[in-house]
């Protein structure tokens, strides 16, 4: 079934044609339209899903402005403030905008366009998301936004982001674990595999205590794995980890490899059992009707279901 327009093509479907996928080194497209406005202006977008920037990149796009000045415009719409002034809301380029007032830019060139409040979420998470911008917390908050505010099914998200159903899934997922671990993860003290495997885990309280093993011990994803299937998975555990078991060899390695190949492919805990005959079971865990049929489209194929 063809796509409805929207914003399945990613940011292209949004700026008019010939506009450069890269805003801050893309010469400028004489086609689009640009006016240069009073920096002072030029306000915030109150949707804007980045919340992070790193200010050594930061300033090194402020002392490039220096020199070249802003080379693709902003992309703002227009509106009334409320002492009646005109104002321009950032809809795209955020990094450009803090990089032009930490370089003294008193005017900055903009391209004008109406939106509507959705598609200026919609806009600023494309954006960021083509351009690899936001961290994965910034991306699983600004998803929740999307299906919170305008309704939005994960399949409808998935659509307008040029993402899977499945990898929108995943990443609202991480709205699951403790706020302590997503600070972790947004600090960059562990990865999003990380945060993941700790998902195996069933509890709240069962995440935070291995999340302060797994930084306290500097464990590696596949450790983290290992830990958490050792765990057990269940909620009857107690809530600190077993010690690890000696590494297995032989044909117990080989089974724990393909338990390991399986769980990495399905995004979720699996448990392999085998005996000496060669018989024996695979067993899938998920816990949500969410993360089942999750688990079921990356087996089947996505549209199957």
């Amino acid at each position: 079934m063809a796509r409805k327009g929207g914003l399945g093509r990613g940011l292209s479907a949004l700026i008019p044609d010939g506009a450069p996928g890269d805003p801050e080194t893309a010469p400028r497209d004489e086609r689009v339209p640009a006016t240069d406005v009073a920096i002072e202006d030029v306000i915030p977008n109150p949707q804007q899903p980045r919340t992070v920037i790193d200010p050594e990149r930061l300033a090194e796009l402020a002392e490039s402005i220096k020199l070249y000045g802003i080379i693709q415009p902003l992309l703002v719409t227009q509106e009334r403030g409320q002492d009646g002034r005109v104002v321009y809301q950032l809809i795209a380029g955020e990094r450009r905008l803090r990089a032009a007032k930490a370089a003294g830019l008193e005017r900055v060139p903009v391209t004008i366009r109406q939106t509507t409040p959705q598609e200026l979420l919609e806009i600023a998470i494309v954006e960021n998301v083509q351009r690899a911008d936001l961290n994965p917390l910034e991306e699983a908050v600004a998803y929740q936004r999307l299906i919170a505010d305008f309704n939005l099914t994960q399949a409808q998200v998935a659509e307008r982001v040029s993402k899977s159903r499945v990898a929108i899934a995943n990443t609202l997922r991480l709205m699951d674990l403790p706020v302590e671990v997503r600070a972790s993860i947004t600090a960059g003290e562990i990865s999003e595999g990380h945060g993941r495997a700790l998902l195996g885990l069933p509890s709240p309280a069962d995440r935070l205590t291995a999340w302060e093993r797994v930084v306290a011990e500097g464990l590696n994803v596949r450790q983290t794995e290992r830990m958490v299937r050792e765990w057990g998975g269940t909620e009857a555990k107690p809530s600190k980890p077993r010690q690890p078991k000696p590494e297995v060899r032989g044909p117990a390695a080989i089974t724990q490899g393909f338990e390991d190949a399986v769980q990495r492919a399905l995004g979720t805990k699996v448990t392999l059992k085998r005996n000496q005959t060669g018989r024996g079971s695979l067993t899938i865990h998920f816990y949500s009707d969410e993360e089942l049929t999750g688990v079921l489209e990356r087996i089947l194929g996505e549209g199957v279901l």
